[in-house]
C-alpha cells in the first residue's frame, strides 16, 4: 500500500508539474508583468507595415518559418556564430526571410518598459496576427508565456520548412507533423493572399506549358521573369489584390492562376479541393479558419516555465 501511496502521489505531482506547464501559455500572461507590452508591440509592428505593406506578409511567414524548426521559440532570429548554425542561412531563408528588423525594433521599444520580461518568440507571435489585422486580415487571441531557445538548426530548417515545389501530399505529410490538418494547411496557405514571391521559385512554372496553369497568366508572369536571368525579381502572390487579405487567393487557384506549384496543387483534382472550393465562395469562413489556424499554429512545442531564456536582443543568445 506505502508503494501504491507513492506511485499516486509522483503521478499526481506529474499531473500537476505538466499541467502548469500547459498553462503557462496565456492571453494574460503579462498582464502584471508587462501590461503595456502588447499595445506596444502592435505600435511598432504597424509603424513597419505603414512604411512597407509587404511586411505584413514577410512576418506572416517569418512566424510560420520559426514555429517549423524546433517549435516556436524565436530560434529563425538567432544569428550565425561559431556554435549556432543560423537557419537565416537555410534553403527556405537565405535571401528569402525578412523583417528580422521589424522584430528587433519592437523588441527594443518593450526593453525600454519591461527589460527582461518579454520574449522574442511572443513578439514574434503578436507580430504576424498584428500583420494580419494591419492589412484587413483576421484578428484572434494569443496565448504568450513562450521563452526563447538557445539554439538554431539550419538542418532542421532545410529539412522541415515545405518547398514552393512540394506536391500535395508532401504538403499534407509536413503540416501533419506539426499536428496541422490539411484543412489548416489550406487556410494557412491562404497568406499568400499577400505578399511576393522571387522569380527562381515560379520559373519552372511559367514556362512549363503545363494544363494545370492559365496561359494569359502564365505569359504575363514570364515578363518579369525571363528565362536565364533575374532570379530575385519579384511578382505579387495574388495578382487581383496583392496588398489585401482577402479569399481572391482561392478564386485565382480555382481559374489555375496559382503562382506557386505548392499553391496550385491545393486544386489539383486532389482531397484539397473541396476545401479551396469552400474558402473562394467564403470569405468569413476562411477568416475564421486561418485564425484557428494561427493559434495552433503558435502552440507548436514551446518552452515554457524553465526552458529557454528571454534574449535580451532577439538576433543572440544573452
Amino acid at each position: 500500500m506505502d508503494s501504491f501511496a507513492t506511485f499516486a502521489s509522483f503521478s499526481l505531482l506529474l499531473l500537476l508539474v505538466t499541467m502548469q506547464c500547459e498553462a503557462q501559455l496565456s492571453p494574460t500572461f503579462y498582464e502584471s508583468t508587462c501590461p503595456r507590452a502588447l499595445s506596444t508591440i502592435r505600435t511598432s509592428i504597424r509603424q513597419a507595415i505603414s512604411r512597407e505593406r509587404r511586411m505584413a506578409a514577410s512576418l506572416v511567414r517569418l512566424h510560420f518559418h520559426d514555429c517549423f524548426v524546433q517549435g516556436c521559440d524565436a530560434s529563425v532570429l538567432l544569428d550565425e556564430t561559431s556554435t549556432i548554425q543560423s537557419e537565416k542561412t537555410a534553403l527556405g531563408n537565405n535571401n528569402s526571410a525578412r523583417g528580422f528588423e521589424v522584430i528587433e525594433a519592437a523588441k527594443s521599444e518593450v526593453e525600454k518598459i519591461c527589460p527582461g520580461v518579454v520574449s522574442c518568440a511572443d513578439i514574434l507571435t503578436l507580430a504576424a496576427r498584428d500583420a494580419s489585422e494591419a492589412v484587413g486580415g483576421p484578428t484572434w487571441q494569443v496565448k504568450l508565456g513562450r521563452r526563447d531557445s538557445t539554439t538554431a538548426s539550419r538542418s532542421l530548417a532545410n529539412s522541415n520548412l515545405p518547398s514552393p515545389f512540394s506536391n500535395l501530399n508532401d504538403l499534407i505529410s509536413s503540416f501533419a507533423s506539426k499536428g496541422l490538418s490539411a484543412r489548416d494547411m489550406v487556410a494557412l496557405s491562404g497568406s499568400h493572399t499577400i505578399g511576393q514571391a522571387q522569380c527562381f521559385v515560379f520559373r519552372d512554372r511559367v514556362y512549363s506549358n503545363g494544363t494545370d496553369i492559365d496561359t494569359g497568366f502564365a505569359s504575363t508572369r514570364r515578363r518579369q521573369c525571363p528565362r536565364n536571368t533575374g532570379n530575385s525579381n519579384l511578382a505579387p502572390l495574388d495578382l487581383v489584390t496583392p496588398n489585401s487579405f482577402d479569399n481572391n487567393y482561392f478564386k485565382n487557384l480555382m481559374q489555375r492562376k496559382g503562382l506557386l506549384h505548392s499553391d496550385q496543387v491545393l486544386f489539383s483534382g486532389g482531397s484539397t479541393d473541396t476545401v479551396v472550393s469552400e474558402y473562394s465562395k467564403n470569405p468569413r469562413t476562411f477568416l475564421a479558419d486561418f485564425a484557428s489556424a494561427m493559434v495552433k499554429m503558435g502552440d507548436i512545442e514551446p518552452l515554457t516555465g524553465q526552458n529557454g531564456i528571454i534574449r535580451k536582443i532577439c538576433s543572440a543568445v544573452n
